[in-house]
C-alpha cells in the first residue's frame, strides 16, 4: 500500500464493508459486526490494522520494517503498517486476516448514555 487511499480502497472492496468513523477518522468496518479492522494511525507514515495480539507479535518479529507499535498501541490489538512495504501482498493479505478477525468478534454494543 502506497498511501491511506489505497489502503482504504482496498479494505473497502471487502463484502460487507463500511466506511464509518472511528475515533473521529474514516476506517473499514465489518458492517454486521460494527467492528474496525483498518485504521487512520496516529503516525503519518503508517495505517492500522486491528487483528489478534499473536499474529501482531509475529509481524514485528518477521518484519519490523514494516509492523511496529508505538506505546501509544502496545497492549492492544492494533499494529501500525508502513506505506510502500517491500511485500505488499503480505500486507494485502494481512488487511484480509484483519477483516476476518473483526467479522469472527461479536457484534460492538452499543453505548449506554450517561
Amino acid at each position: 500500500m502506497r498511501d491511506w487511499d489505497e489502503a482504504l480502497a482496498h479494505a473497502a472492496s471487502l463484502p460487507g464493508v463500511v466506511i464509518a468513523p472511528f475515533y473521529g477518522r474514516p476506517a473499514a468496518k465489518v458492517a454486521a459486526t460494527g467492528r474496525a479492522f483498518l485504521s487512520q494511525g496516529r503516525e503519518a507514515d503508517s495505517f492500522c490494522i486491528h487483528i489478534d495480539r499473536d499474529m501482531i507479535d509475529m509481524l514485528k518479529a518477521t518484519d519490523a520494517a514494516t509492523y511496529h507499535q508505538t506505546p501509544h498501541y502496545e497492549g492492544w490489538d492494533t499494529v501500525l503498517v508502513r506505506y510502500g512495504s517491500a511485500d505488499p501482498a503480505r500486507v494485502i493479505a494481512m488487511i484480509e486476516r484483519a477483516y476476518a478477525y473483526a467479522a469472527a468478534r461479536p457484534k460492538v454494543r452499543a453505548r449506554s448514555p450517561r
